[in-house]
């Protein structure tokens, strides 16, 4: 079980993340107990079977950076926890995937940041709509995960628009009237 930043705090997760081996088909790739995040092909060639866990709260989908998340959109409200893979760190398709499914597909569950997932990233990470972040296991000690969360409430107010505050700052600002405005 590995450690992932949730709702603001450091919590044991309960979730595995399926990933095939080479040569091993999603169509028949047996499924571990418990919780699972699969990847999206495998969801695809077994949708059918896996939706009802899906509703119950037991499987989630993992995306890939050149993976479309409009594959998803008839599901998104089945699946209690979305994934997005990060194979390295300057892979930043996974930022994009992100705001897409929360702006434009509409997707309010979990989303997940997993792979090689970096300290320096995770304020940004939140900002474009993760919720969870998931680090790969050994990557930090907990000494280190407290600091990265402390980390996060660096910056009281951002600037610019994004996912978590769609608003710029001079937009959220009060304007006072100018002189020649209030006479």
């Amino acid at each position: 079980m590995s450690d992932i930043i949730k709702n603001g705090r450091i919590q044991a997760d309960d979730w595995t993340v399926l990933r095939l081996a080479e040569g091993e088909e999603a169509a028949t790739v047996a499924l571990p107990a418990g919780r699972v995040i699969v990847p999206l092909a495998l969801w695809q060639a077994r949708r059918d079977a896996l939706l009802e866990q899906a509703r119950a709260g037991a499987v989630g989908v993992w995306l890939a950076g050149d993976d479309d998340p409009t594959a998803l959109a008839a599901d998104l409200a089945a699946l209690p926890v979305i994934a997005v893979d990060f194979p390295k760190f300057a892979d930043g398709r996974g930022y994009s995937l992100a705001t897409l499914l929360r702006t434009r597909h509409g997707y309010t569950g979990a989303l997940r940041a997993i792979g090689d997932v970096l300290r320096d990233q995770f304020f940004f990470l939140l900002r474009c709509g993760f919720s969870e972040l998931q680090p790969r296991a050994g990557k930090y000690t907990a000494a280190q995960l407290e600091a990265a969360l402390a980390s996060l409430r660096d910056f009281s107010e951002p600037y610019q628009g994004a996912v978590d505050r769609p608003e710029p700052l001079f937009r959220r600002q009060p304007r006072r009237p100018l002189a020649r405005e209030a006479a």
